[in-house]
């Protein structure tokens, strides 16, 4: 496999967080996406899971790079990505068991997120491994981030509160998250329902493109530096 130049640091991180983000851009992983942000504790459990695998299987596939041969390629990636999604399950079931119970199936099924093989393929196998596990660390949490918002939204639409259950879903440790935003709310139930996902998301991604419009178009206008200034 042919290595690829290494892009900086910085634009790895923009094209994680947001130029080439898993939903956002790529549209990729909905099906987790949609069936676990009911809450936004649900989808920041999620999306650290997925993270984890992400970062994991960045750093270990570009380190074994060398040793690997286009015909084997591919079955070493879907090895190694169930290798990590398997001890990533382990784990939660141990310490976050309450959780894990919430997520059900859809943690194993972290091994199916094209995301994942996407990045093992296209850059983890033609890079050096810090910039691989970079790489998936910043897929990763543009991913959470998408997961956070979006359950964010349709939680405080549907029931009025957000991070309901960190404590009891995520620890303790994470009981300064949950917020009841209005009290006494009767709740709204289509937000928390499939379609409310769909609404939701279909607001996310409009709203990106109109984002990314208006800052191509700001970024056309701005004068060049040096450019000779038109005469009056």
């Amino acid at each position: 496999m042919s290595n690829a130049a290494t892009p900086a640091y910085g634009q790895i991180a923009r094209d994680g967080l947001w130029d080439n983000n898993v939903v956002l851009a790529q549209a990729l992983a909905l099906c987790p996406l949609l069936a676990v942000t009911g809450t936004a504790t649900n989808g920041l459990g999620m999306g650290l899971a997925t993270t984890a695998v992400l970062a994991a299987s960045g750093l270990l596939i570009a380190l074994l790079r060398g040793l690997l041969t286009s015909a084997v390629r591919i079955p070493i990636f879907v090895l190694v990505i169930a290798t990590l999604v398997t001890l990533v399950d382990l784990a939660m079931n141990a310490w976050l068991h309450d959780l894990h119970k919430v997520l059900g199936l859809f943690i194993p099924l972290i091994v199916t997120n094209c995301a994942i093989l996407g990045r093992a393929e296209s850059f983890a196998a033609r890079q050096p491994a810090l910039p691989a596990a970079f790489d998936g660390l910043m897929m990763g949490l543009g991913f959470t981030l998408v997961l956070v918002g979006l359950g964010a939204v349709r939680e405080i639409i549907g029931s009025g509160t957000l991070f309901a259950g960190a404590p009891l879903l995520l620890g303790e440790a994470m009981a300064f998250l949950e917020v009841t935003l209005i009290p006494d709310y009767g709740g709204f139930l289509l937000a928390i329902l499939p379609p409310g996902g769909f609404l939701v998301l279909g607001f996310l991604l409009a709203g990106k493109r109109l984002l990314d419009r208006r800052l191509a178009e700001r970024q056309t206008r701005r004068p060049t530096v040096g450019a000779p200034r038109p005469s009056p």
